[in-house]
């Protein structure tokens, strides 16, 4: 695996008062390009690490697979410029199971996706209206509203590498019903750190991911919300604003979508029925990863 921080020389400056020279600890961003069964599909900037769980979570996005047993094996493969010789753990080739058709050119990101927006690098505007095979409407999971209030602080808790550089989003994934905390990713990107906590759920056979609740440290785009549809998580949960096509996109999924959960307080935008005032029961005696 590739390096996750890196030590830089920074000039420290604060008025009234001499530069200061000091060593300061960076999130590293690398690029990785996708391969399926040799053939290029994507580069993603993206923080080294849980590459393999990057890859399935973003063939869930794009609706290449939707089940465990559709993801065969991923292998880091020699980079550009490398001759194939040397391992640069930025070229990851996916092999799909028997019978999963590949993604179709009129999906594949033509150049790159930026850490900033998964969805540059779209080569039509149709491709991001993908259409989930899960019915997250239909989820009757609830969580209580005291439960819900904790999530934030718990990924914040979780989140190591941001302590060391203070440039990472964050996302993990919460059992509804017993406040669980199933497992959280780090990267410099949003959608990456989403891919990665999908990732997991597709290398661990557990989609849709019925029952749960997709908690993220940052806004709530209309990506994340596409991503959780299509995962089927019930549930999407943000310590700052949603986008309006966020709202909208969640609206028509019949996903809950929450925003500006910050202490005590929330906004529900949509199917705000699943989030309940009735004391929560007692949470789960070890709400750590169930894997690293």
């Amino acid at each position: 695996m590739g390096r996750i921080t890196a030590r830089r020389p920074v000039t420290r400056l604060t008025l009234g008062e001499p530069p200061n020279t000091r060593v300061d600890t960076l999130a590293v961003e690398e690029p990785l390009e996708i391969r399926i069964a040799g053939r290029p599909l994507t580069v993603t900037m993206r923080t080294p690490g849980h590459d393999v769980e990057l890859a399935a979570g973003f063939l869930v996005s794009e609706a290449v697979i939707s089940r465990g047993d559709q993801f065969r094996t991923a292998i880091h493969c020699g980079g550009p410029g490398a001759g194939g010789e040397e391992n640069t753990y930025n070229v990851l080739d996916v092999a799909l199971a028997a019978g999963v058709a590949p993604p179709s050119t009129d999906i594949a990101r033509a150049f790159y996706t930026t850490s900033s927006c998964g969805m540059c690098g779209k080569a039509s505007i149709e491709a991001v209206e993908t259409v989930s095979v899960y019915d997250v409407a239909s989820d009757a999971a609830t969580v209580a509203a005291e439960r819900l209030v904790t999530f934030p602080d718990r990924l914040r808790a979780e989140q190591a590498v941001f302590d060391k550089t203070g440039g990472l989003h964050a996302a993990a994934l919460f059992d509804a019903a017993t406040g669980e905390l199933l497992v959280s990713r780090e990267d410099v990107g949003r959608h990456n750190a989403v891919d990665k906590v999908i990732g997991w759920a597709v290398l661990h056979d557990r989609l849709p991911l019925r029952g749960t609740v997709l908690q993220v440290s940052g806004r709530a785009s209309f990506e994340l919300v596409q991503k959780a549809t299509m995962a089927g998580v019930p549930m999407l949960a943000a310590v700052s604003a949603p986008s309006s096509l966020a709202v909208e996109l969640a609206q028509s999924a019949g996903l809950t979508l929450v925003g500006f959960l910050r202490g005590t307080s929330m906004n529900i935008y949509t199917r705000a029925d699943r989030i309940t005032q009735e004391p929560a029961h007692a949470l789960a005696k070890d709400d750590r990863y169930v894997t690293r």
